[in-house]
């Protein structure tokens, strides 16, 4: 009989459906993780919600076999430490979707119509309605940064106000969008023409501090911001400068930490709540069924589609799939990064041939910030699909000796106008790109900070593009400058020992004429 451990306050639908199929259950939410798994060293099956599941934890459980996270966000589990210890971490995407979607919508009801300091003013025997004048939320433009499932249910909710939608979200295809009734501009556009903005993005690497200064200050004077994604996504001290000086309202409902304590947001929030997005019964049984209902197939039928630490099969280097990534990063900067790609198409050659569905993944995440690269190839092909981006893996000639390399282009709109092409393969074990497009013999070892600039062929680019870098302190690592012979343009790219500022990224842009100029960074 598996023991299944749920130290959490998940709803008992979760531990009757177990119950029901032979699993010894614990249902448990009075003593804390960490001493309810030295009770239970022997459960093989942890559900959570946002407890932490750090590496300690794990090591407290040495038969654990799956971890499950009743709801979407994973960050509070070391997913890499599982993996290492053959553990398997699914979670629950979807089921706390609509909960925070009415929570947005709430909280921006809210302070347009002053609910709780109206409340509190009136519990306390006032009378101040001029005080209180507010604002209609219906014909209002609302910009949505993040169109996944929380996203989309949001435009859906928001139908009966009468607002016009705005929406960014490059793995949404112009198509869903259409239905959707939502305009895809950039995030830029997103910032300067709402009335309201809601954040529906991840947080990690890409967009830990997105929202600072540069975008705080497009905002319109008055402009509601909502955060009910993560805390890190906002620059605190930009919003601030900027809160003070445009009067933005500001709505937050997640914190660094979820814990009783100062908050040092508090200064700022114009309305706070203790990371109630989930936190409805609804959502509570969804999860719990979900995570119930996932472990059983899991266990009885094999099904893995929700893992998001799946491990490599035997045979392939991890690095190529870190190679697919990066490719496709490249490529979908080279295209523009405020574009939606329509078709992925593939091609791996070598051994690769037979892992082609283990790059999906990483491919995706190349495109998606949200989405995990270490992801199983079904959510990765879903993942692409709901959005619209048809993915092909091309049939290869070997016999073109290529080794162990791949291609990866992406291309956008109905005629595939425009399409960007990436070759890569791994060199003496590091990762290589030998072509952009027409641009061959590239030979880039893309870790690091790195300037692409492409522009018509004449001489004193090179020297124009150094000159402006120098001017502002930044080191040139290594150059790389093929040409294109057939089109007559160079692909000048610049590794810098810092990343090069957007500001200076348009500067160059406009000194040479570039056709395409952008700052690509690689850490991994």
């Amino acid at each position: 009989m598996r023991k299944v451990l749920i130290p959490t306050k998940l709803d008992k639908f979760a531990a009757d459906l177990l119950s029901e199929r032979g699993y010894q259950v614990v249902l448990d939410a009075s003593a804390p993780l960490a001493e309810q798994a030295a009770r239970h060293a022997d459960a093989e099956v942890l559900i959570v919600r946002s407890e932490a599941v750090t590496p300690e934890i794990i090591d407290q459980l040495p038969n654990l076999k799956l971890i499950v996270r009743a709801g979407a966000g994973f960050n509070t589990i070391d997913i890499k430490y599982a993996r290492k210890r053959n553990i398997d971490v699914m979670n629950t995407p979807g089921a706390n979707s609509n909960a925070v979607a009415e929570e947005v919508i709430a909280m921006m009801l809210a302070v347009y119509r002053h609910v709780v300091p109206a409340d509190i003013s009136t519990r306390a025997g006032n009378w101040e309605k001029s005080k209180f004048m507010g604002r209609e939320l219906t014909g209002k433009t609302v910009g949505i940064l993040g169109l996944g499932h929380i996203g989309q249910l949001l435009v859906k909710r928001l139908a009966g106000f009468e607002v016009k939608v705005l929406g960014f979200d490059p793995m949404l295809s112009p198509a869903t969008a259409e239905k959707l009734n939502v305009k895809l501009v950039s995030v830029e556009e997103i910032f300067s023409e709402s009335d309201l903005v809601s954040l529906h993005i991840p947080e990690n690497n890409d967009t830990r501090g997105m929202i600072n200064r540069r975008l705080l200050e497009l905002l319109k004077p008055g402009a509601v911001l909502v955060n009910c994604a993560r805390a890190g996504i906002i620059n605190e001290a930009d919003l601030r400068a900027v809160k003070a000086e445009k009067k933005l309202i500001f709505c937050n409902d997640v914190y660094p930490k979820d814990a009783a304590g100062p908050k040092s947001i508090a200064d700022v929030a114009d309305l706070m709540l203790p990371h109630l997005g989930a936190n409805t019964h609804e959502a509570n049984f969804m999860a719990a069924r979900r995570a119930a209902e996932q472990t059983i197939a899991y266990f009885e039928q094999g099904i893995t589609n929700c893992v998001v630490n799946k491990a490599v099969p035997d045979g392939l280097d991890i690095r190529y799939q870190q190679l697919a990534y990066v490719l496709t990063s490249l490529a979908y900067s080279y295209l523009g990064r405020d574009k939606n790609p329509t078709r992925i198409e593939t091609s791996f050659y070598g051994d690769l041939t037979r892992f082609a569905k283990w790059m999906t993944a990483p491919i995706a995440a190349g495109i998606a910030a949200e989405f995990a690269a270490d992801s199983g190839a079904a959510d990765a092909e879903k993942c692409l699909s709901d959005s619209g981006i048809e993915l092909v893996n091309r049939e290869v000639d070997n016999d073109k000796q290529y080794g162990n390399s791949m291609t990866i282009d992406l291309a956008v709109g109905d005629d595939l106008v425009r399409k960007v092409s990436v070759r890569g393969t791994i060199v003496e074990n590091r990762l290589m790109i030998s072509r952009v497009n027409r641009f061959d013999e590239l030979y880039l070892e893309p870790s690091g900070n790195h300037l692409f600039v492409e522009y018509a062929d004449e001489p004193g680019v090179i020297g124009r593009i150094a000159g402006i870098l120098g001017e502002k302190n930044i080191n040139i690592i290594d150059i790389r400058a093929p040409q294109d012979l057939e089109k007559g343009c160079s692909l000048c790219v610049v590794k810098t020992n810092v990343a090069v500022p957007d500001m200076l990224v348009e500067k160059i842009r406009e000194a040479v004429k570039a056709a395409r100029a952008f700052q690509f960074s690689y850490n991994g």
